[in-house]
């Protein structure tokens, strides 16, 4: 997947350490530059960091605004990668880790020590014939080409000014029958625009009635505080920085005989009239499918102060789960005010697990952290999250100046906090004829990924009022 090019690049943050330090780690490479087969050199040593690391996004055609995957690209910018690297800027990963989420982009203290002796060194190239091949990416869709894409009959037009819009687009599927989903890929048209994205599903046609009743000559339709139909399930999404993964064989998202993908857009005017064509690109599962795979959103409401700069606020699931669950994946999602998140089980016994921490919130890079292997939760085990945020004059996102109150909301300048959490059913075996009917299904479809716009709705009304809503 392309994840947008609205991305903002900050200045990077300052050195942790000086040099000296690097002696002191484990393994750390020896005085002089010696790394076990000679001094540190671009293209046996550096290189391999880069392709493993860097060169997905930076490369042509790609997200970042420079290439490193030549050596006179990298000579160049040495400092800055020593920088962004060695304060953990980059590469972009944001949540407290110990190797347990997939496609974890996080360098480990050998890897940002070699960069650093390579640089005191002067930057040596090194024997050409050290150099590895240049890793190869897909050039269109990153999962490889999807088994069915779908996008609007026609392109959007977005207004040069103006709020932030929620424009909501019906994409027929025609499917002759139940398929299960394995991933979604999301290919934004405009990146100039594109906010994010979520496919939910309609299997009872009553956003076409909706889309009908439109009468702007432009595809998709509007409804203020939502969907304006009580969803039948959803497939995921896209924000800035999230990548697709497939899902374990066995597993897979219900797709229905006939059903309507509604994909929400959240749009955001760029200055200027601007187009937009979002694909979908849906990969169907391979193998028989033993677990369905639902979708828990987790909420906390908002009501932050003029000028707080540390606002804290939790939540909790609605119900606990009704059977033993494996969680899959996690993603928290807040906008610009946003600090920090943390999402927790809490078990019957009253302990807590953590599920994951995000201790320096980065609106540009919302992911989904995907297990390696999935987290085993009770039956009765609730779902909790605590987040913070930064209303202040000194959040340099802070988008009014002077501050002023903030609520939920769905423009970039409202807040939300949201966890969404993908999971299983332990004893749920449909090839065994042994489908379970989850407690969170009897919630208007929560259970099946109905993105909680009920919820949403509710919180809206207890918080207070939105602004711009």
């Amino acid at each position: 997947m392309k994840p947008s090019n609205t991305l903002t690049f900050a200045s990077a943050l300052a050195v942790w350490v000086a040099l000296f330090t690097v002696s002191l780690q484990p393994n750390a490479i020896a005085s002089g530059g010696e790394h076990g087969k000679g001094k540190v050199t671009f293209t046996r040593d550096i290189a391999p960091i880069l392709n493993a690391n860097c060169v997905s996004c930076h490369r042509q055609g790609e997200i970042a605004p420079f290439s490193l995957g030549r050596y006179a690209d990298v000579r160049k910018r040495a400092k800055q990668v020593l920088e962004v690297t060695e304060s953990r800027f980059m590469p972009p990963w944001h949540a407290e880790s110990n190797g347990e989420f997939v496609d974890e982009h996080r360098l480990s203290p050998d890897q940002i020590s070699t960069i650093k002796t390579w640089v005191s060194l002067g930057t040596p190239e090194g024997s050409r014939t050290d150099m590895p091949a240049p890793p190869v990416f897909p050039k269109d869709w990153s999962l490889g080409k999807p088994d069915m894409v779908v996008e609007a009959s026609a392109p959007y037009t977005m207004a040069a000014e103006g709020g932030d819009v929620y424009r909501c687009f019906v994409l027929p599927t025609s499917l002759p029958e139940d398929r299960y989903v394995a991933a979604i890929e999301v290919h934004p048209g405009n990146n100039r625009i594109v906010h994010h994205v979520i496919a939910y599903l309609d299997s009872r046609g009553q956003a076409r009635k909706l889309e009908q009743k439109m009468s702007d000559g432009q595809p998709g339709y509007v409804a203020h505080g939502g969907l304006g139909i009580m969803p039948t399930g959803a497939l995921g999404g896209w924000a800035p920085g999230n990548l697709p993964h497939l899902l374990p064989d066995g597993v897979g998202s219900e797709l229905e005989k006939g059903v309507d993908i509604v994909l929400q857009i959240h749009y955001h005017a760029s200055g200027k009239q601007e187009k937009d064509q979002t694909k979908l690109g849906i990969y169907f599962t391979k193998t028989a499918v033993d677990k369905r795979l639902r979708i828990l959103p987790v909420f906390a409401p908002l009501n932050i102060p003029a000028g707080a700069s540390n606002y804290t606020t939790s939540g909790i699931s609605i119900l606990p789960f009704g059977n033993d669950v494996s969680i899959l994946e996690v993603m928290p999602h807040m906008h610009l005010l946003g600090k920090e998140m943390t999402v927790s089980a809490e078990l019957p016994d009253k302990s807590v697990k953590r599920l994951v921490h995000v201790p320096e919130w980065d609106f540009n890079w919302q992911m989904n952290y995907m297990y390696k292997q999935p987290v085993k939760l009770p039956i009765s085990s609730r779902v909790t999250l605590t987040a913070r945020y930064d209303n202040s004059a000194a959040n340099p996102h802070n988008p009014n100046s002077p501050p002023k109150p903030v609520y939920w909301g769905e423009q970039t300048t409202d807040e939300m906090c949201i966890a969404f959490l993908w999971y299983t059913v332990d004893s749920e075996h449909l090839t065994q004829g042994k489908p379970v009917k989850d407690i969170l299904d009897l919630l208007g479809g929560l259970g099946r990924g109905g993105g909680g716009t009920g919820g949403l709705r509710k919180l809206r009304q207890n918080a207070g009022p939105s602004s711009g809503s």
